[in-house]
């Protein structure tokens, strides 16, 4: 495939970006400057693979003359052609890739909300289990974690747990973990040693900035009451918790963690914005692209997408049927190699998608 024509665009691009940059009243608008600074670094990444890809195009034209002798050169030059060509493969995978039209999420920070499923207390012991790994993860990657919204269970779990991660390009790599999650344990309450399958939900949300869905006032009721549940003293002295219904999809978010009444109906709303916006892009993308996935497998939070089987120590994800025998390390939050193999089956599917399209043209 011919790229240069392409690149030559976006190398043009790329110098517009590296003035715009340098003006003195680049950062006067946040929001734009922080989604050209993307769009900078996203170019800076293409053209340098370009370079790469390039030179190693030069390297085989020159080896395939150089092997065309009988010494010892050529012998030389002929053992490197078979690598040179598999650079120059992988080289345009990665262009083709790197030229896809970025998702307007990606670089966004995530909400993500856990739900113990089916299994009683041991689904909320999972839930809690599946809330420590996110927060392993987190540290290992230098993402900072805020908790918006829990309600524990008995025996030290989580019946429901809303977080908010920040950092760089936290949606890209959390948005896979979206769905059912099964585990496959004996609980520490079975006398009996059997194992047991529970679930846990859960979603991972784009966090929405107040730009992306304006919250009327006029479509909000936001009621607050006095907190409830465990939280030592004081959490039940003051009327901290808040409740907020918007009217027109009936949707109900509630904050209560926090002591203070405004910062638990910041949360709560942020919370709300996410999950309309969520909404929103969910129905466009059923509407306007029907035949894509918007996630590996369906994406459904209905879908069993992973196991966690304790007794072989294995965890797998069926969307991509990958099974690894490390759950111990990956509920420690090591979950760089599975989220590597989604985020590489998402871009070939992609990728398909892509080329189909062209060739249907």
């Amino acid at each position: 495939m011919d790229f240069a024509q392409l690149i030559t665009k976006k190398a043009e691009r790329f110098r517009e970006l590296e003035a715009a940059i340098s003006a003195p009243d680049f950062y006067a608008n946040p929001q734009n400057a922080r989604e050209l600074m993307r769009e900078h670094t996203r170019l800076k990444e293409l053209l340098a693979t370009w370079e790469i890809f390039q030179k190693a195009q030069t390297e085989l034209r020159e080896n395939q003359e150089l092997a065309k002798g009988d010494d010892e050169l050529a012998e030389m030059a002929r053992e490197e052609i078979p690598q040179l060509e598999e650079k120059i493969r992988n080289g345009e995978k990665d262009i083709q890739i790197a030229l896809l039209p970025p998702d307007a999420n990606e670089d966004r920070d995530a909400i993500v909300e856990i739900r113990a499923g089916t299994g009683g207390n041991e689904a909320a012991l999972f839930a809690a289990d599946l809330y420590r790994m996110y927060n392993k993860y987190a540290e290992a990657h230098g993402l900072k974690i805020e908790q918006m919204e829990s309600s524990p269970s008995e025996l030290g779990g989580l019946k429901e747990v809303i977080f908010k991660v920040s950092g760089e390009s936290v949606f890209r790599q959390l948005r896979y973990e979206s769905g059912v999650h099964r585990v496959q344990r004996v609980p520490a309450t079975e006398a009996q040693g059997r194992i047991h399958t529970s679930t846990a939900t859960v979603a991972v949300l784009p966090e929405a900035e107040e730009v992306d869905l304006e919250l009327k006032p006029d479509e909000l009721r936001i009621e607050v009451c006095r907190a409830g549940g465990p939280g030592g003293q004081g959490v039940n002295t003051t009327d901290s918790a808040v409740q907020v219904l918007h009217i027109p999809t009936g949707m109900i978010v509630r904050c209560q963690d926090g002591r203070s009444q405004q910062k638990n109906k910041e949360k709560a709303l942020n919370i709300l914005r996410s999950r309309l916006l969520e909404a929103k892009q969910r129905e466009e993308a059923e509407k306007y692209a029907a035949h894509r996935k918007s996630q590996i497998g369906t994406g459904g939070r209905e879908e069993k997408i992973r196991t966690y089987n304790f007794p072989q120590n294995r965890f797998t994800d069926h969307r991509i049927g990958l099974t690894l025998y490390n759950l111990d390390r990956v509920l420690e939050g090591d979950l760089n190699e599975m989220i590597q193999s989604l985020q590489a089956a998402d871009m070939q599917e992609r990728l398909d998608a892509a080329n189909l399209e062209t060739a249907t043209k």
